[in-house]
């Protein structure tokens, strides 16, 4: 059995598409999973499956939710890499943020030269953009405008989160 973890895009923002964690994660139990855990409302799961879990977790959403998040589901080698490869990992968690992504990223130069800010810095390996703003996201205009820059969808998480994601898959 492998451990997959599954980042939601777009869950409990604002209203829109609420996902009760608790509730997702009973569901899911009644499927096909060994195991099932989930950490905070923000849509981060981690399951044991045979086969990559997306299908399955797309139609019990959509069966009992009446929506389709966007997932983005890695593997624990995947994301045991993506731990790794943080170039910000002695900064302060939640100053360092993780944008997950489906692709390869190749960024488009002239949108980050936009909106880059000069306390900013940031790293690209394979499918992950590392972003370390000592000032916070709230009012980064990169943040803001990170798809455009990635040239395709993302889901952000903060390093204290994927740390945590990482403890729960170490106790799984």
């Amino acid at each position: 059995m492998e451990k997959y973890i599954i980042f939601f895009r777009g869950v409990n923002v604002g209203g829109k598409n609420l996902l009760p964690m608790k509730e997702l994660v009973a569901l899911l139990q009644k499927t096909v999973f060994e195991e099932v855990s989930s950490y905070i409302q923000s849509g981060n799961v981690v399951v044991q499956n045979s086969t990559n879990p997306a299908d399955v977790i797309n139609k019990v959403v959509l069966d009992n939710f009446g929506f389709s998040p966007e997932l983005f589901v890695l593997n624990e080698a995947q994301f045991n890499s993506a731990m790794e490869n943080n170039p910000y990992q002695t900064f302060e968690g939640k100053f360092v943020h993780f944008y997950f992504c489906h692709n390869a990223i190749e960024l488009n130069k002239e949108k980050m030269a936009k909106y880059l800010a000069e306390s900013e810095a940031y790293f690209v390996k394979d499918k992950v953009f590392y972003l370390h703003a000592p000032n916070g996201i709230g009012r980064s205009k990169l943040v803001a405008n990170i798809e455009a820059c990635l040239d395709q969808s993302a889901s952000g998480r903060n390093l204290n989160t994927v740390n945590k994601v990482s403890t729960m898959l170490t106790k799984m």
